[in-house]
């Protein structure tokens, strides 16, 4: 299963890596855009990259299912589904803003085990495999081990009334949002990231690097999913903490966004 697990995360990072230079042709360069029906935006740097990736899936990996945002899904025979977001933070990258990135997981048995997330003008990728641990650029990843939520850099995309309970307890909130928030908190660098309103594609990679990491990664209730409609990850100290004022406040559900 590693050397299963350990071919599929090279690969998942070199299409991420391909992914990414896709989107660099045209961040910050005005790239022809659409709004989709929900109000989130779509480009065409989004549908070239899921198109690559599509791509390169169907022939390494033909028996594989694929699940996209962009173009939906495929099925597959091999018990392997790879879930893409060419672009996680299209509103971001539409103006200009460095932190959206290109997410990749590979669910097996319906298990998210391999994830994948480009930060490509960063020149960040954070990957991770069951088991296998959790790497920036190569190098092993951690979570912090800040142990109180007072001491704490709070992260979210957007705060709002669901988060003012959790942004009055910590000692600093920023919105570094989008997949970048997590992947601060899975290398150390912030301890708490949350986002009220989330889908499969966004959250599928960040399980398994925030997880390998060292941290948690749960919905709003608390369960171990990614595939919940929300998200939270913690440095794993401050996941009781978190989760006690969550439920506390009891967020209502909010209408998905497919961005």
């Amino acid at each position: 299963m590693k050397t299963e697990l350990n071919e599929l995360l090279e690969f998942a990072v070199e299409f991420a890596r391909g992914a990414g230079e896709i989107t660099l042709q045209y961040f910050r360069k005005r790239p022809e855009t659409s709004t989709k029906s929900d109000g989130s935006y779509v480009t065409i740097a989004d549908r070239q990259a899921e198109s690559y990736l599509r791509k390169q899936i169907a022939e390494r990996f033909p028996d594989d299912g694929i699940l996209g945002e962009e173009e939906g899904e495929l099925q597959g025979t091999s018990g392997r589904r790879w879930i893409l977001d060419p672009i996680d933070g299209t509103f971001a990258f539409v103006h200009g803003v460095p932190f959206y990135g290109v997410l990749i997981a590979v669910e097996i048995e319906g298990e998210m085990s391999v994830g994948v997330v480009n930060i490509p003008v960063l020149g960040e990728i954070v990957s991770a495999a069951k088991g296998l641990g959790c790497f920036l650029n190569g190098e092993r990843a951690r979570v912090s081990t800040t142990a109180e939520l007072k001491e704490a850099l709070l992260l979210s995309t957007s705060f709002g009334p669901s988060t003012e309970s959790m942004q009055a307890r910590a000692k600093v909130s920023r919105t570094w949002g989008d997949c970048y928030g997590y992947v601060l908190v899975a290398t150390g660098r912030a301890d708490v990231m949350l986002d009220p309103v989330m889908n499969l594609w966004d959250c599928a990679p960040l399980l398994p690097i925030v997880e390998e990491a060292g941290g948690t990664f749960t919905d709003w209730r608390g369960a171990r999913t990614a595939d919940g409609g929300n998200a939270i990850a913690t440095n794993g100290l401050l996941f009781d903490e978190v989760m006690s004022i969550v439920r506390q406040a009891q967020p209502q559900k909010s209408t998905k966004s497919s961005e």
